[in-house]
């Protein structure tokens, strides 16, 4: 049974002929003085890379390795560039390469050999830096079977062919048309941009939040508008390299516009009070909050939608940004307050009142939390009770009493201790039984 090529489907017509024409470089190759020498140019051009690669590497780490504990901008960089030092060799040798190429072409007027040298050079790099300098997920996803199939074909000196094979291959999506090798261009752009995005956006954050000067609620508004034009400027430049025209898609636009009216009012009505939030500053992470509906708790995470209260128990409430805008919020960590409490006790009536102000005022400020400023401990006589006399002690402290802080626990533990080494009674109820018209007889 003979096979007849003509009949097979194209693409196996197509990979064929690409196997004869590496079949026939091949014999030249194998029977030619020219493409012997420059083999003979590429062991070299390796070995040259291997000895100079041995040497730079330990001159390049001993240069280029911080302290320990060096943390700076500086530090950070100098691991970076550390990381790439594997690809120290297979760049040597495609260096090396080019240099013994151009020598090679003046003399043969021919350097094939050796430009296929030079590009299985560059593969190796690409496969270095996947397999071993890469570490995030979707970047060694996206290296792994998409850029080192690229530098295969590449190196075979294919790439133009299959590249035009893709730019002819169109895909229309209503009034939107792109080629594959669009598609191919935008899904590796996309990847790299956003992932470029988000690491921006990690070093900008922790760079704004290290700025102690500008108040918490700037720092987080200046975060968000960071992020926002970020991962705009990445969305722009992602269609403009898929070569789609951003007037097709105005459509969106309206769409969006017609959401607005509809199903996404609340999400934009949240989104411009979380914008409102930050600019006034009158709530932001790290302040305790209670809500007219009951929620209550400190503001752990501030997002685009809403604010995650995180309470004393454990547990994290997500509360919509417009309740903040709405609705009555008593903040107790506003920036420079201070909240005042009150603990109240009795004593007894046989107590000489008037020692009992001084006595717990001064115990109390012994108290490392308690301020003497906007006023310091005041004692207070309340009321003449059933059973003692009612005194509270008022005092003021940074924070919440709740949670870590235990103050009036505290201060309760310090009125005690203070009434008992001065042998003032705290009363405990007392009632005083009358009985009408005598004690009933006992019968035998």
């Amino acid at each position: 049974m003979e096979f007849d090529l003509a009949e097979q489907p194209e693409i196996v017509q197509l990979a064929a002929g690409y196997a004869l024409q590496i079949w026939e470089i091949a014999q030249s190759w194998a029977l030619s003085p020219a493409a012997w020498s420059q083999f003979a140019l590429l062991v070299l051009a390796y070995a040259l890379a291997v000895i100079a690669a041995a040497r730079l590497r330990g001159t390049l780490t001993r240069l280029l390795t911080p302290a320990a504990e060096a943390e700076s901008m500086i530090a950070r960089s100098r691991r970076t560039v550390l990381m790439f030092l594997p690809l120290l060799l297979p760049l040597l040798a495609y260096g090396f390469t080019a240099i013994g190429e151009s020598v090679v072409r003046s003399i043969f007027d021919s350097g094939a050999v050796i430009a296929f040298g030079k590009r299985v050079f560059l593969f190796l790099a690409v496969r270095t830096l996947v397999r071993d300098i890469i570490s995030d997920p979707l970047l060694k996803l996206l290296g792994k079977y998409v850029l080192i199939p690229i530098a295969a074909i590449y190196a075979l000196g294919l790439l133009d062919a299959v590249s035009a094979k893709l730019t002819e291959t169109t895909i229309s999506l209503g009034n939107i048309s792109f080629s594959v090798m669009s598609l191919i261009r935008g899904l590796i752009a996309g990847s790299v941009l956003f992932w470029l995005g988000g690491w921006s956006n990690r070093q900008s954050a922790q760079f704004i939040e290290s700025q102690k000067d500008m108040r918490p609620s700037l720092r987080q508004l200046v975060a968000k508008v960071v992020e926002f034009s970020i991962f705009g400027i990445a969305f722009l430049l992602l269609m403009n390299i898929m070569g789609i025209n951003l007037s097709t898609l105005a459509f969106i636009g309206g769409a969006v516009g017609v959401g607005l009216g509809f199903g996404l009012q609340k999400i934009a009505s949240n989104f411009i009070s979380g914008v409102i939030l930050l600019v006034e500053g009158q709530a932001t992470v790290g302040d305790y909050v209670a809500l007219d509906g009951g929620e209550s708790g400190r503001i752990v995470k501030m997002t685009a939608r809403a604010a995650i209260l995180e309470t004393f128990d454990g547990r994290w409430i997500v509360v919509p940004n417009e309740d903040f805008i709405t609705t009555r919020v008593v903040n107790y960590s506003d920036s420079g307050s201070a909240n005042r409490y009150e603990a109240p006790f009795s004593v007894s009536y046989d107590t000489d009142i008037n020692r009992v102000p001084a006595l717990i005022e001064a115990a109390v400020a012994t108290h490392p939390g308690v301020l003497n400023d906007p006023y310091p401990p005041d004692c207070e006589l309340r009321g003449f009770g059933d059973s003692g006399i009612d005194f509270a002690v008022e005092f003021w402290v940074n924070g919440f009493d709740d949670g870590p802080n235990k103050f009036t626990s505290d201060v309760l533990f310090l009125i005690w201790n203070a009434l008992k080494e001065n042998d003032i009674e705290i009363p405990y109820p007392q009632r005083v039984v009358e009985i009408k018209g005598g004690l009933p007889g006992v019968s035998s």
